[in-house]
């Protein structure tokens, strides 16, 4: 008789069931953002808008950014329970791909080699794709589950390409206490395409997750936090939505690549 001996290990498992809780909460703070932005719009008739300056982004239409941040904030809230969650991530993972189809990839088709609005349509389809895996593979339908998984690959194989297009531009991104910008900058590259790989070919997709995660997370301390709070010194911030979005979409990234990655039996 032989006993099957778990790969699991306890504290990993007790770190990375945290991913839910911090990609609802990112998912709410997008929502919230949406929705101020909305009303931002709204007071500043005289301004030319074309859409809300959050991903994804939506029509200058006020009352619909109210009713898709609306939306965010229900989802986000419904990630943190069990009986809410697929429901959550269907809805949310639904609409936030279906937008940014509509919206946003036709602009990126008009100019391909836009990596700007490349990573526009990538960051959210990643979000979507992890709020559809967020439940667990049994919840969801099984081809849910591998397009998800094959795009969200695709998406971070892209990202780690991006970085290699724009190595000089990106490297100024790092903050001048960080040594050896142009190293960093191809070594996250390398570990972008190893995890799409890991998760798309299913191969040790635990730690792919896990390890792009906790890159995602460092950034949040390192990179992101520090231009939201730093513009304006505390206890000013940042009124620029692009730097609170960053934020709050590496945030969304570093929880739902930790779910993902403990809802992963490799």
């Amino acid at each position: 008789m032989t006993t099957a001996i778990s790969t699991r290990n306890p504290q990993l498992d007790a770190v990375l069931r945290q991913g839910r809780c911090i990609f609802a909460a990112a998912i709410i703070a997008l929502g919230i953002e949406t929705i101020v932005c909305a009303r931002n719009v709204s007071h500043a008739l005289g301004a030319q808008y074309s859409v809300i300056p959050v991903i994804p982004w939506l029509p200058a239409i006020p009352w619909v950014a109210y009713l898709f941040g609306a939306i965010w904030v229900m989802c986000g809230g419904g990630f943190l329970f069990v009986r809410t969650r697929r429901p959550a991530a269907l809805i949310f993972g639904g609409l936030f791909f279906v937008v940014t189809l509509v919206l946003d990839v036709p602009k990126n088709v008009a100019d391909i080699g836009n990596m700007s609005l490349r990573t526009g349509v990538f960051e959210p389809f990643s979000l979507a794709c992890l709020a559809w895996l967020l439940p667990g593979a049994s919840e969801i339908p099984t081809w849910l589950e591998r397009t998800s998984r094959y795009l969200l690959a695709l998406s971070l194989i892209i990202f780690g390409v991006d970085h290699f297009l724009a190595l000089g531009f990106i490297a100024t991104l790092i903050p001048s206490w960080i040594p050896l910008h142009v190293f960093w900058v191809a070594f996250f590259g390398v570990a972008f395409v190893a995890s799409g790989l890991s998760i798309g070919l299913n191969i040790l997709r635990r730690w792919g997750a896990a390890g792009i995660g906790l890159m995602f997370g460092i950034w949040v301390f390192t990179l992101h936090l520090p231009r939201v709070l730093g513009i304006y010194r505390i206890p000013g911030a940042s009124h620029n939505p692009n730097e609170w979005s960053s934020l709050f979409i590496a945030i969304a990234l570093w929880g739902g690549l930790w779910a993902l990655a403990d809802n992963s039996a490799q």
